[in-house]
């Protein structure tokens, strides 16, 4: 994606923005004028400390699903009795929307970061898990018999034949969930928490109804969820050149 398409997109939006706000003419819908002010001012004031909780959670949940999902399903997708015996679990767990386990995990686990980590991690870790499952499974036959032909064995194969065409299925994954995390985050946060950019749009729109101050915390919240976005693809530039290449 091209700098030039990205910036007449925002620009794009602005405007319509602008125009939507000068039709509605209400408190509820503040131009985009003045939520940059406030975004501004409410960044000095706590927002910064308020995003930087929501970044940590999200960092960390995708850390630990990286880290258990992608050797689990490099493992399923090697042995195809593991995969058989599994996959009716897989089956049943990965179209359930993982939003409904909220009230459940908070319930177990009780307030503060780990439970919100945990609700997270439960999206990322299937879709990492079921991608990189079939990645590893897909790969030819042929070339795995090319490889062991000079005396790869198991960890060699693992080394530069499984993990590498996993990265793929892992990155794509993450690029697939991330608006779906940084969604949950925001329901996550709206319980028994302080701090986060859940708890601050909530409390600013709906308790203290300071209407610029919330649509500070939800840009915010937008900028997190495409700095992720952005940040997802500039890790496939760096480790997937291959696909890239024309």
């Amino acid at each position: 994606m091209k700098r030039r398409d990205l910036l007449l997109a925002t620009l794009a939006l602005l405007f319509i923005w602008q125009i939507a706000a000068m039709l509605v003419n209400q408190p509820i819908l503040p131009t985009p004028v003045q939520v940059g002010a406030a975004f501004i001012e409410e960044m000095n004031k706590g927002l910064a400390g308020h995003f930087l909780a929501s970044l940590w959670r999200v960092i960390a949940s995708t850390l630990l699903s990286i880290l258990l999902a992608a050797p689990a399903g490099l493992a399923l997708g090697q042995s195809k009795r593991a995969n058989d015996f599994f996959a009716p679990l897989i089956y049943i767990l990965y179209p359930i929307p993982k939003v409904v386990f909220v009230p459940i995990v908070l319930l177990f686990l009780g307030i503060g970061d780990f439970p919100k980590i945990v609700i997270i991690f439960l999206i990322l870790f299937f879709q990492i898990l079921v991608l990189v499952r079939d990645q590893a499974a897909g790969l030819r036959p042929e070339l795995i018999r090319s490889v062991r032909s000079l005396g790869a064995g198991r960890m060699a194969l693992f080394r530069f034949v499984y993990l590498p065409a996993s990265i793929p299925g892992i990155l794509t994954a993450l690029r697939q969930s991330v608006g779906t995390a940084v969604a949950v985050l925001y329901i996550a946060e709206l319980f028994a928490t302080q701090k986060g950019l859940g708890y601050y749009i909530y409390l600013n729109g709906n308790t203290l109804f300071n209407y610029p101050a919330m649509y500070a915390g939800v840009v915010a919240m937008s900028l997190l969820g495409l700095g992720l976005y952005f940040a997802v693809d500039w890790l496939e530039r760096k480790l997937c050149p291959w696909l890239f290449v024309s």
